[in-house]
């Protein structure tokens, strides 16, 4: 039998092969659990803290766990304190595409950030695509940053396998099949490709390096990631801005025909109108919700404000004959009295059970530009002007030749890489032509307008302090609170810095800046990315009731229609003036998608040709000529007085000169006399 002392070590040894098992089972869940926490850490990496530290959110998902529609209730946000949304209902149902609209500054870019970044969490299986920023410069190609979005397809036949043990009845287990069909492999780079294609990347541009891109195109390649991968839930944020016209037509066909959420915010009612199921109203802090397109929901809300604000005038009416009634009778006779205390209760409970609004109206925005003096033609002349950045990179114009006046009103169009942008620094003299000249007139002034003007804004000063700097000559602080103020910039957006403005009220201080300069020509390189649809027709209205010229690049059709009174296309190294409106110019655009070169810029490197396009060589210089002394051959050299004598007929007179007095009679006396005939093979100059 083992010793009391034996059992003692017994029991020792398995404490402390307890210990020891704990101690690892302890180890295994620190590191499970630090792996939970690196996880977690790195999905805080991805969130923008600041925004996220800025914004406030709360509310409740209504939707089923397993439901394609997303239903939150009493959803309201903030922004830096400033309430943007207050206990209103956000619905989205499957198959609907919302087009997102409101004034510039009130909360909607910051509503898709909420969404996006599931301050309110959703349903597990509804993922997002957030169109926010462009493509990271890398070596990788367009086509493979495209295909790479495919990482879903593990998660979704994960989730087939498991709904087929649980809930094979579920509507939502076709809907995963439709999606793994939709994400075929097969056809993966086929569709990529046709999606590159269609938003402008040749073959060519493909297959390059994403470091060689400017940030516009990587923005492109950032949405054809968003269209490849078909997300339940699209939010996109201004995509036409890095578009042009092409594109914008080949997207506008694309997302008309997606089948899932989308939700867009765009300031182009052309865009709105093409795409949108439904139009998301935000405005006073509420969300509201119209079926139709943006012109349906024009007409409908146009309707809905008359019936409410005769709704509005006729209780207004009632109430105030209902005060007069009370402050007339109800202190006199005990009849009226009585009379005059039970029209006071009906008032009272009137007003208790909420009197119908007046309608809300946004303030409204008035762009002014000054009229200027008239200037003599020639403005401005462009005469057999061929340009190109340097020696190594191909043609972007060749052998243009135009005018413009202070009557002209053009708009520019083409394909993205087609010069536009570059023919309006050539006519502003920021570049140079390779070869002709462009003449302008010497009191000529021109004012520009270009994508990255809000950009170049000092961010640190507020709109007032940055305007007073910027004009001196305004010495008054309320005259240039008036002068910003006629542009929306108004109260606190005034006097704050301009980097806490939203891009739409930057943009705002940009053109306020531009109408100061009193430019006898506007250049206007896309001038209304991040405008809200209001602002873009005050723009429209100031620039047909100014009586300067106007050259317009613009990706907005209803803008173009309002303002231009041309329409020059920029394609293939030349400009041609298009037959037409810009209307026809769309359906023209609509009919060609499926052509081959559709939407391909055929300007520089992207342009076939058959034969190729030589440098303009510079005229040879002309060898010296040596002067021989002039011996004529006849007699006399014939009179320059208009009357011409040959070999001696002409009366010797003093110098060969005859007084004007004198040239009718000498002509009278010449048809007199008998002709002779003048010898045509007599050397004139002396040229043997």
């Amino acid at each position: 039998m083992p010793s009391a002392q034996q059992k003692k070590r017994a029991e020792k040894k398995k404490q402390a092969e307890k210990e020891r098992m704990a101690k690892l089972n302890n180890k295994k869940n620190d590191n499970a659990e630090d792996e939970e926490v690196n996880k977690l850490a790195e999905e805080v990496e991805e969130v923008d803290l600041a925004s996220l530290n800025a914004r406030g959110t709360a509310g409740v998902l209504a939707s089923h766990s397993l439901s394609a529609d997303i239903h939150i209730h009493n959803f309201s946000m903030t922004f830096h304190g400033k309430p943007l949304i207050q206990d209103t209902s956000l619905e989205l149902n499957n198959g609907n595409r919302y087009g997102l609209i409101g004034s510039n500054g009130c909360g909607k870019s910051t509503l898709l950030q909420a969404l996006a970044e599931q301050d309110i969490k959703l349903q597990p299986h509804i993922d997002i695509f957030y169109l926010s920023q462009e493509m990271p410069p890398s070596d990788k190609t367009p086509i493979d940053c495209v295909q790479e979005v495919d990482k879903e397809r593990t998660m979704l036949e994960e989730e087939a396998a498991k709904m087929m043990v649980d809930d094979p009845e579920n509507e939502r287990l076709l809907q995963i099949y439709d999606r793994l069909d939709d994400l075929d492999v097969d056809k993966a780079a086929v569709r990529a490709a046709r999606i590159l294609k269609g938003l402008g990347f040749t073959h060519q541009m493909q297959n390059k390096k994403m470091s060689d891109f400017s940030g516009g195109w990587r923005m492109r390649v950032a949405l054809a990631r968003a269209l490849f991968v078909k997300p339940y839930l699209l939010l996109l944020d201004e995509p036409t801005n890095h578009l042009d016209l092409n594109a914008c037509v080949w997207l506008e066909q694309e997302l008309k025909n997606f089948k899932n959420i989308l939700v867009l915010v765009s300031h182009s009612q052309d865009f709105l109108n093409g795409v949108c199921s439904n139009i998301l109203l935000m405005q006073q802090g509420k969300l509201r919700i119209y079926s139709g397109n943006y012109d349906t929901f024009c007409a409908t809300k146009s309707e809905q404000d008359e019936a409410q604000m005769k709704l509005y005038k006729k209780e207004q009416a009632d109430l105030a004959a209902m005060k007069e009634y009370v402050a007339r009778f109800g202190h006199g006779s005990r009849k009226l009295a009585k009379q005059g205390k039970s029209k006071e209760k009906l008032m009272n409970k009137r007003i208790a059970e909420g009197m119908t609004e007046k309608v809300h109206r946004e303030k409204t925005v008035t762009f002014k530009f000054t009229d200027i003096q008239k200037l003599p033609p020639p403005i401005l002349s462009c005469n057999n002007v061929w340009f190109r950045y340097n020696q190594d990179t191909p043609w972007i114009y060749e052998d243009l030749e135009f005018g413009m006046d202070l009557d002209t009103r053009v708009a520019l169009v083409g394909p993205n890489g087609a010069g536009k942008s570059t023919l309006l620094k050539l006519i502003a003299g920021e570049l140079i032509p390779t070869d002709g000249m462009i003449k302008r007139h010497s009191h000529l002034k021109i004012a520009r307008y270009h994508q990255h003007l809000a950009e170049k804004l000092d961010m640190t000063l507020s709109p007032l302090e940055y305007m007073m700097k910027e004009y001196p000559e305004v010495k008054e602080i309320e005259d240039m609170r008036k002068i910003v103020g006629r542009y929306g910039i108004t109260g606190k957006n005034q006097v704050v810095p301009i980097s806490s403005l939203s891009d739409g009220l930057r943009c705002r201080v940009a053109l306020a800046w531009l109408a100061r300069q009193n430019g006898h020509m506007l250049l206007l390189d896309e001038p209304t990315n991040h405008l809200d649809i209001e602002t873009i027709d005050a723009l429209a209205d100031a620039i047909k009731a100014w009586n300067g010229g106007l050259v317009l690049v613009s990706h907005d059709f209803r803008l173009i229609n309002q303002v231009a009174e041309e329409i020059w296309e920029c394609n293939r190294g030349t400009i041609t003036r298009w037959e037409g409106d810009i209307v026809y110019y769309k359906e023209n655009l609509i009919a060609s998608i499926d052509s081959e070169d559709y939407g391909i810029a055929q300007s520089a490197d992207n342009r076939e040709r058959k034969e190729p396009v030589q440098k303009p060589k510079a005229a040879p210089a002309k060898p010296a000529v040596e002067i021989k002394p002039y011996t004529p051959s006849f007699k006399a050299a014939p009179s320059t007085n208009g009357t011409s004598q040959s070999n001696g007929d002409a009366k010797p007179a003093s110098g060969g000169y005859v007084p004007p007095h004198l040239r009718a009679k000498q002509a009278a006396e010449a048809q007199k006399r008998p002709q002779k005939t003048v010898d045509d093979d007599a050397d004139w100059f002396n040229d043997d």
